[in-house]
């Protein structure tokens, strides 16, 4: 065993033995809850505009490429506040933090609800996904610290599943809601979700200690062998699920001619499936071991990603391809978040930011990647394979993840 993991392995075993609070059931169920409606409600952002795209095109002129801009402008600060984020969230306490971050977030939906042009709408997303960068942090860190014991897998799971839902919920909802009131209503609407969040969780949210756990060095958690595994799987994962979703719907138009409305559909499993196999994967981890969770979770990943890759394939294997991804990414996600935190228990905000910081760091170069091999090979079956390759690299990495929980016992 190396240094490094020594210490890391030194600190999870501090956090552990040291005295928690541990919340009674009915108080665990509700901090559960609370937690979800604030995943809920802060990763409509996520997608909000993508839905809106052609109507603000129309509406400010620009083109697709500026459009893109809007996605990478609130995860590009999304992905910054992770670290920074987690870190406050571990000093100040999640309930402080999530809600002065919804609020954050509601004013980011306010400003863009009233913009009038192209920059505004930009700075806008980006000044928006600071406050969401928190909630992702926030919210793992407080379910994390809520749910210690048996349940905490399909709790974190349960977190991660209100996320997908919510990014894949104003997808089919702001549509109607465009056609129904205007683009600015959809901002406003989001607006709403997050302030009523925000209001819900100052008033419901039960107050949760994170526990005596020593913080640890901030430098040792940067470093740490395991957590950079745990962020590579995460690259793998929800980092190549949001990549491969933004090309699906490309191939389904024009080369499967499927209609646009039924690829996207289709597309967006990519995202929903993970309402159900994020809890999903929490479950199957009380019942197996971490590594074979996520060797199997990647070869779901890149057996979807290679069905992609023959010249001429057909509606039905494009189809199960997809939800092979769909399901392969979401299985790993509470097993991930939950080692996150078991490794450095008193920075467990931190060391879970960075963990997701490397899955977004994924889809704001994955994305590119994949339409330039395509510009260049004039057809995504490069893509497919790079994407497949990499499923399989990090495949092999799984064996250097620890295979059991840091416990006072296996020091």
């Amino acid at each position: 065993m190396t240094v490094a993991q020594n210490s890391v392995q030194n600190s999870a075993v501090a956090g552990v033995t040291g005295p928690a609070a541990t919340l009674q059931d009915r108080s665990q169920r509700a901090a559960i809850l609370c937690g979800c409606i604030v995943g809920f409600a802060y990763s409509a952002n996520y997608t909000n505009h993508a839905p809106l795209a052609l109507a603000l095109m129309r509406q400010f002129s620009f083109n697709q490429a500026l459009a893109g801009f809007l996605t990478t402008g609130i995860f590009a600060t999304h992905a910054a506040m992770q670290i920074p984020g987690g870190h406050l969230v571990d000093r100040l306490g999640a309930k402080r933090m999530l809600f002065f971050a919804l609020v954050w977030v509601t004013l980011g939906n306010l400003a863009i609800a009233f913009a009038g042009a192209y920059w505004q709408l930009l700075a806008c997303k980006i000044f928006t996904g600071i406050g969401t960068g928190v909630c992702f942090v926030g919210g793992a860190r407080y379910v994390h610290a809520a749910a210690k014991g048996p349940r905490l897998n399909f709790a974190q799971g349960l977190f991660g599943g209100s996320v997908q839902l919510g990014a894949g919920f104003v997808i089919l909802a702001v549509p109607r809601l465009y056609l129904l009131a205007g683009w600015r209503a959809a901002f406003l609407v989001s607006a709403g979700m997050a302030l009523a969040a925000a209001l819900i969780w100052l008033a419901a949210a039960p107050k949760v200690s994170p526990g005596a756990a020593p913080p640890g060095r901030f430098g040792e958690m940067l470093l740490a062998p395991q957590l950079w595994l745990l962020g590579v799987v995460q690259m793998a994962t929800f980092g190549l699920s949001l990549v491969v979703g933004s090309w699906v719907v490309v191939i389904l138009t024009k080369v499967l001619r499927v209609p646009t409305t039924q690829a996207g559909l289709i597309g967006s499993l990519v995202l929903l499936l993970g309402i159900a196999s994020r809890p999903l994967g929490g479950i199957l981890r009380r019942h197996m071991g971490i590594r074979p969770l996520f060797i199997g979770s990647l070869l779901m990943i890149a057996l979807g990603c290679f069905a992609f890759v023959p010249s001429s394939i057909s509606l039905g294997i494009a189809l199960a391809a997809v939800v092979l991804i769909g399901i392969g990414v979401g299985l790993p996600y509470a097993a991930m978040f939950s080692r996150a935190g078991a490794l450095f228990p008193g920075r467990a905000g931190a060391a879970m930011g960075l963990v997701n910081m490397l899955g977004i760091i994924m889809i704001l170069g994955g994305a590119p990647l994949v339409g330039h091999l395509a510009d260049l090979s004039g057809t995504f079956r490069a893509s497919f394979i790079v994407l497949g390759g990499f499923s399989l690299a990090v495949c092999a990495a799984v064996p250097f993840i620890a295979r059991d929980e840091p416990t006072s016992q296996s020091r």
